[in-house]
């Protein structure tokens, strides 16, 4: 029997459209490409959480250190915070740590918390802690949650800001998500924290106001 050039066509039409071999092999190039990209975005996103949290611990603990002292804290002092602070973060790097330690003083009519004092702090590429200008002028006004507005008070404040540099960049941005938090406690072992501490015979913690 003859047959003829469109019935071979046909034939070979339909064997390709039966052909089953490779099928894995597609399927594997158009899911690998979207597994890939879910799998480093979960690694990312996981390790930018877990920063944030150490973050938020770090501005919380260098609050709560500081409000421990009794009547003022000196330079010394704030370098073993950001030590306790590089302690924190670790396995991650500390070098794009920067943070600050701020104590505001709430006036007793207006309610209006201003600085005080105010001290930077950051750890270098060599993981040294070192200590910056102030990070607020003294006398400036400062935003508080209204639960800590009492007047008469003093408020210990922490600020700290940190870039995320993801390992690999696939998902985020290679260049870095910036994260921070800050942090409120009030002095404990005495009304204030002076800083640095006062020459006799000052009056330690006059308000600046």
């Amino acid at each position: 029997m003859t047959v003829s050039p469109m019935q071979k066509m046909s034939i070979r039409v339909r064997g390709l459209l039966n052909d089953c071999r490779g099928i894995a092999a597609v399927e594997f190039a158009v899911i690998v490409p979207i597994m890939l990209v879910m799998f480093f975005g979960v690694v990312e996103f996981s390790s930018a959480i877990a920063v944030y949290r150490k973050a938020t611990l770090v501005a919380r603990t260098l609050s709560d250190l500081t409000s421990q002292m009794k009547d003022s804290v000196a330079d010394a002092d704030l370098t073993s915070f950001g030590q306790t602070a590089k302690a924190i973060l670790t396995p991650y790097a500390a070098t794009p740590l920067s943070a600050s330690i701020t104590e505001l003083y709430v006036e007793p009519t207006t309610l209006v918390a201003k600085v005080q004092w105010s001290k930077a702090l950051a750890i270098d590429s060599a993981g040294n802690v070192t200590l910056g200008a102030s990070a607020h002028n003294v006398k400036d006004v400062v935003a508080i949650p209204p639960t800590l507005k009492i007047g008469g008070t003093y408020l210990i404040w922490s600020e700290v800001g940190y870039t995320y540099k993801p390992a690999v960049g696939y998902v985020m941005a290679p260049a870095g998500v910036p994260l921070g938090d800050s942090a409120f406690t009030r002095p404990r072992q005495s009304v204030c924290v002076d800083y640095p501490a006062p020459v006799a015979p000052a009056v330690a913690c006059t308000p600046a106001t």
